[in-house]
């Protein structure tokens, strides 16, 4: 046998190949995993050229050992993909509400302007030019927004599911959505909407909306169970969705679900408070307790008028028969309440903004507007930013707090009321700062503030050692530390354990320059709910182009801390990977 007649070795099983057929095109099998029924699964690719078959047949290699081969079976369009995951993934896991945004997105912008793209051939740039087609056609920049995040979660889920290798809605470029800065309601223009409410039916409502930023939901899914005139508190338990109608005619009448004389409501009155942050006790001032209270009383006189026509449900605010309330009939009784009072036109949203401004001005802290306004800790700040807005009464406090600390013309918290303009913080809400050298120790009472005044100065003869007083919105917003916890007793001479680590957005951890883990005397002035405890522990997203995702503990047992820490670390591998299910994004 010659060495030209030597027969080749024989391919070992899954490996490539590569052939010219008996059609006079070269062939290439490229095996790249596995099939559902265990099976293996080789893909087939043809050309009329040996170098290009040998080309595709590396490329489909690249991908298998990257693990980003498009999974077998149906080949979608954009189209057909959408129209699946919004009506059988998606419908299935979000709110009615969010569906809604979805279907509108899907169907009557994404299908009709995109839907005829094979899924794996959409580019980036299709997106763009279909975002820029939208509003040269009318759409405005929050529709074309709105669309983004739509097909941007749709093809993440295709992601996940191995549709699709790369989801180009990330790569393209969101429209450009310039938020227009609300103008909140002054103070005395709330007094002027109180007081026109005063003279309509469901007073309450308004007072409720403006005085506590309930959203507009909130407040007509309320019911009386939520109301504790014992404790002075109103709990968010739910919310009131929008109805949706169907023909109860046989869609004989001619009209819209909605004006169908026997039309039927397809969806359920309210829903539970989507997160921990919503569901919620708020403190309700004691005359907007009186008015629920005749608001009550008004309603058990309604409920005897109407007799059998009246459908007990329990709700706060009702219709005259004891219904709840439409969202879009509450919408127009705004409207009508506004050129009633004489007050320019806003939203009925603007009210929440109006209350969260009223919070600022009365220097609440932070964590108490957060529970105030139902605000998830991951995203309370950039809330704060969005609602809280300077107005001028904020503005001008700010000056004035400036002039007295610079040229020492403030009034002391306690004495002469002060002057227009300023902040009218109440006197009892007087900051103790243990001022120990260079560092300043809040406290609610001025004993404790002496006490630590008192060790610090034996322990540190040669620095200063003294008790300043502050008020809560000057410390809250001018302190040289920033609004840090106010302590209600002194600290205790304990250690505390730290453990910190850093990660980036894919998991992987990154050097610091710092300890993984050191630990310090609570001398140190730790804040109280560490000291107390053996260990806590959060993770968080840090601000800036990196996004790194923190992993920090802190206790006073160092077991504790050590376990503690390697939980957090994991938490923040996950959260580093996947931002969207921690709220960092809108991705989930």
């Amino acid at each position: 046998m010659t060495r030209a007649s030597t027969p080749k070795p024989r391919q070992p099983n899954g490996a490539s190949s590569i052939f010219q057929g008996k059609d006079g095109r070269w062939h290439g099998y490229v095996t790249v995993g596995t099939k559902d029924n265990g099976t293996l699964d080789r893909r087939h690719v043809s050309r009329k050229s040996r170098p290009e078959v040998t080309k595709l047949v590396r490329e489909l290699e690249r991908q298998r050992d990257k693990g980003t081969v498009r999974k077998a079976g149906q080949s979608w369009t954009l189209g057909t993909w959408l129209t699946h995951w919004v009506e059988n993934i998606a419908a299935a896991h979000v709110s009615e509400n969010t569906i809604d945004g979805y279907r509108v997105a899907v169907n009557h912008h994404l299908i009709p302007g995109l839907g005829a793209h094979r899924l794996e051939k959409l580019q980036p740039e299709h997106l763009e030019r279909f975002y820029k087609k939208m509003q040269d056609s009318g759409s405005a920049a929050g529709t074309a927004h709105q669309v983004h995040r739509t097909v941007r979660t749709a093809l993440n889920e295709a992601v996940r599911r191995a549709h699709l290798t790369v989801n180009p809605a990330t790569i393209a470029k969101a429209p450009r959505l310039e938020e227009e800065e609300v103008e909140p309601y002054t103070v005395e223009e709330v007094q002027r909407l109180l007081a026109e409410a005063s003279k309509h039916r469901n007073t309450a409502r308004w007072v409720i909306a403006l005085a506590l930023g309930l959203r507009q939901g909130e407040v007509l899914g309320m019911q009386w169970d939520d109301v504790d005139f014992g404790l002075g508190v109103i709990r968010v338990r739910r919310g009131r969705l929008r109805p949706r109608y169907k023909h109860g005619c046989g869609d004989r009448c001619g009209r819209k679900p909605g004006y169908c004389p026997q039309k039927i409501n397809t969806r359920r009155e309210t829903k539970s408070a989507k997160s921990r942050a919503g569901q919620r006790p708020i403190g309700a001032p004691d005359e907007l307790l009186q008015l629920l209270r005749q608001h009550k009383e008004e309603q058990a006189r309604e409920r005897a008028r109407a007799r059998d026509l009246w459908t007990e449900k329990g709700y706060v605010f009702t219709s005259p028969t004891g219904e709840p309330l439409n969202p879009n009939t509450d919408y127009h009784k705004w409207k009508e309440l506004l050129k009633a009072a004489g007050v320019r036109d806003a939203r009925l949203h603007d009210a929440r903004h109006t209350a969260a401004t009223v919070l600022l001005i009365l220097g609440v802290p932070d964590a108490v507007v957060d529970a105030i306004m139902g605000w998830e800790p991951g995203k309370s700040a950039r809330m704060r930013r969005r609602y809280q807005h300077l107005t001028s009464r904020v503005l001008k406090d700010t000056a004035a707090k400036v002039g007295g600390l610079l040229w020492g013309t403030d009034q002391a918290v306690g004495s002469a009321a002060p002057e227009a303009g300023q902040s009218t913080i109440p006197a009892e809400l007087v900051v103790h700062v243990a001022r120990l050298g260079e560092r300043r120790v809040p406290f609610l009472h001025r004993e404790h503030a002496d006490e630590v005044v008192a060790q610090w100065g034996e322990a540190w003869p040669d620095h200063t050692a003294e008790v300043e007083k502050w008020d809560r919105w000057r410390w809250e917003h001018q302190s040289p530390v920033g609004a840090s916890g106010i302590r209600d007793r002194s600290p205790e001479r304990a250690i505390v354990f730290h453990a910190r680590a850093l990660f980036l957005p894919g998991g992987e951890r990154t050097a610091t320059g710092l300890p993984e883990q050191w630990a310090v005397s609570a001398w140190d002035f730790e804040t109280d709910r560490y000291t107390d405890r053996a260990s806590a522990w959060r993770t968080a997203r840090l601000p800036g182009t990196g996004q790194e995702v923190e992993a920090q503990v802190r206790g006073t047992d160092k077991e504790a801390v050590e376990a503690a820490f390697v939980e957090a670390c994991a938490q923040a591998v996950d959260r580093a990977r996947n931002p969207g299910k921690y709220g960092d994004t809108d991705d989930w």
